[in-house]
């Protein structure tokens, strides 16, 4: 009775979709889920939403992820967003693309999503167990042969760990999958936590709370890191900055706060613009405050904010600032300097970069190279990619490729 084709360790999207292609294909499965219900982080994808995938090309979207990209390839092209949307739409789920790059269920709601994969488990008679951590992998002779729990043990010739990487670990995900791969001899690629705001040693971003500002431009200001950018809207924080592109660009930069303890980098608030474009921008309004010229390319609390800190009175017309003044103001407008000093760490992060060596998992079958029968899918490997349904649909095709190949 303790006997499967497949054991799936983790019920987040990858380990249910890998659990039913491979129960679809006749497999016996056994899904496992140290939490009491299934998909909690699925649920909260998203503020709840679920972006589900977006419209790129396979390409396009393997460009998105930097140099592990391309590892994605055999999965992508085995299941990429047309064939992920097809197969929700099979369990009942309507998806569309309002600005036509992310795809969303039409409720905007994840729990559409969770509960039709859930009921497709159901329909499948796939055996689930909540509520039972898995403890240990079963290895003899570099083979798998099954997995321990607290108080009984499994038996399979296939297991998967799709067990997340470390964020947000009140939805599970605290790194067993980790831990047991590397007993197992696998190398973890160390995890960082990814996609989440940070914290600002400037105080002056507190006052700009209630505005975002949109197609900001964010670079590393340190040197052999410059070359790294991201694009994208930006909030300010009580305490720092957050938005698309600072969880974008998150991922680059809580490594290097590790090794630097403060990391400075350089934003363009101003869409592009440079000290020139700027300066001709001014110069189209000579009779206007300094206030109400940059009011319109910059929010006011953002004028107000950087002119207190450069010491210039905004109300003063721009032809009326002593001229070193007027040299700090455009540097500023054009890149204006931050220092990261900081995060809430995993229990903020939405992604983990880092997890277990792509070189060690084979991108065709998602199968370990060093355990015969070992398989990883989702965020336990070492890939992470942007805001916009990358990472979500990457759990789901790497989980129906691994499902297709027991």
């Amino acid at each position: 009775m303790n006997r499967y084709d497949l054991i799936v360790v983790g019920a987040g999207g990858a380990g249910m979709m890998a659990s039913i292609v491979a129960s679809r294909r006749g497999k016996k499965v056994l899904l496992l889920e140290k939490l009491p219900k299934l998909g909690s982080k699925l649920k909260a994808t998203g503020g709840g939403k679920c972006n589900v995938t977006n419209t790129l090309s396979i390409d396009e979207f393997i460009n998105a992820f930097g140099r592990e990209g391309r590892f994605m390839m055999s999965a992508l092209r085995e299941f990429d967003n047309k064939a992920l949307i097809k197969f929700l739409e099979s369990i009942g789920v309507q998806t569309h693309s309002l600005d036509g790059f992310r795809v969303f269920p039409t409720t905007h709601n994840s729990a559409t999503i969770l509960d039709a994969l859930i009921a497709e488990i159901q329909n499948l008679n796939i055996d689930v167990i909540n509520g039972c951590k898995v403890k240990n992998l079963k290895i003899i002779d570099s083979k798998i042969v099954g997995v321990e729990c607290a108080d009984r043990e499994f038996l399979s010739d296939n297991v998967a760990l799709a067990t997340g990487g470390l964020g947000y670990p009140m939805l599970g995900t605290t790194g067993d999958g980790f831990e047991m791969a590397s007993r197992a001899g696998h190398k973890i690629v160390t995890p960082y936590p990814a996609m989440l705001p940070l914290h600002t040693k400037e105080q002056w971003v507190k006052s700009c709370r209630a505005d975002t500002v949109a197609k900001v431009t964010m670079k590393i200001n340190l040197p052999k890191f410059k070359k790294l950018k991201a694009v994208g809207d930006l909030i300010f924080t009580k305490n720092g900055i957050r938005g698309p592109v600072v969880l974008d660009f998150a991922r680059e930069i809580t490594p290097l706060l590790e090794k630097f303890k403060e990391v400075p980098i350089l934003v363009n608030l101003t869409k592009g613009l440079n000290e020139d474009a700027i300066l001709k921008h001014i110069k189209e309004y000579p009779k206007l405050s300094i206030l109400e010229t940059l009011t319109k390319i910059l929010p006011k609390s953002v004028v107000i904010a950087l002119c207190n800190e450069l010491n210039i009175d905004i109300n003063s017309q721009y032809k009326n600032i002593v001229g070193i003044k007027r040299q700090e103001l455009l540097k500023t407008l054009s890149w204006t300097p931050l220092t990261i000093v900081g995060h809430d760490g995993f229990k903020m992060a939405m992604i983990t970069r880092g997890g277990v060596s792509l070189k060690e998992i084979d991108p065709n079958t998602m199968m370990s190279k060093k355990v015969q029968g070992l398989y990883f899918c989702g965020e336990v490997a070492n890939i992470d990619g942007p805001c916009g349904g990358y990472n979500l649909q990457w759990a789901f095709s790497s989980g129906y490729l691994l499902g297709s190949n027991i």
